[in-house]
């Protein structure tokens, strides 16, 4: 897997990447179990997390169904979110879509996820996805606890990404505007 040398989501919002022990981890991991055409980390967990049932990005048009990725005793659900929120990951706003999506749909470990997202500095990131995701479904009991968790994040200078890209429209049959949006999960 080569390494290119994009825009980083912290160079765009202003912040400092540390060190992460959990992304030394991880390019370890991707390097024992690798993809082809994954050209970067990013590409290696957007792989990962459709394998997992993530499927509201994908790799351009590339998909490796083949290839051996591993399981939550190696890489947790948690620590993949937690992954693809960090302000090390190349700029590209989708992957969030994939890291919300697996938290909106339930089942992960939230004292983890949140132990996870003060180590690795991802609070920030989970406040703004939690803002975003209460837009679509203010009720929704996992983005509540997320964003109670948070609240002592300050607001970022920049937008991760538009509150719709979180959701899907729910159409009124033979009407051609929306009459609500639901999270995709």
């Amino acid at each position: 897997m080569t390494q290119l040398n994009p825009n980083t989501l912290a160079q765009r919002l202003g912040k400092t990447a540390h060190v992460s022990p959990l992304r030394m981890k991880l390019v370890s991991i991707a390097a024992r179990y690798p993809v082809n055409d994954a050209a970067s980390l990013e590409d290696w967990l957007i792989e990962l997390a459709n394998r997992r049932g993530a499927r509201i990005v994908f790799r351009d048009g590339k998909s490796d169904p083949d290839a051996p990725l591993p399981d939550e005793c190696v890489i947790s659900n948690e620590e993949l979110v937690t992954a693809l929120c960090q302000l090390q990951c190349q700029d590209r706003p989708q992957i969030l879509r994939l890291a919300a999506q697996l938290i909106s749909r339930g089942g992960l470990n939230e004292p983890e996820l949140q132990h996870l997202a003060l180590r690795e500095r991802t609070g920030g990131i989970l406040a703004e996805l939690a803002r975003l995701a209460l837009r679509i479904e203010p009720d929704h009991p996992v983005w509540r606890r997320l964003r109670a968790a948070f609240k002592q994040e300050q607001p970022l200078r920049e937008p991760l990404l538009h509150w719709t890209r979180l959701a899907h429209p729910i159409m009124q049959p033979g009407k051609c505007n929306a009459q609500g949006w639901k999270l995709v999960a």
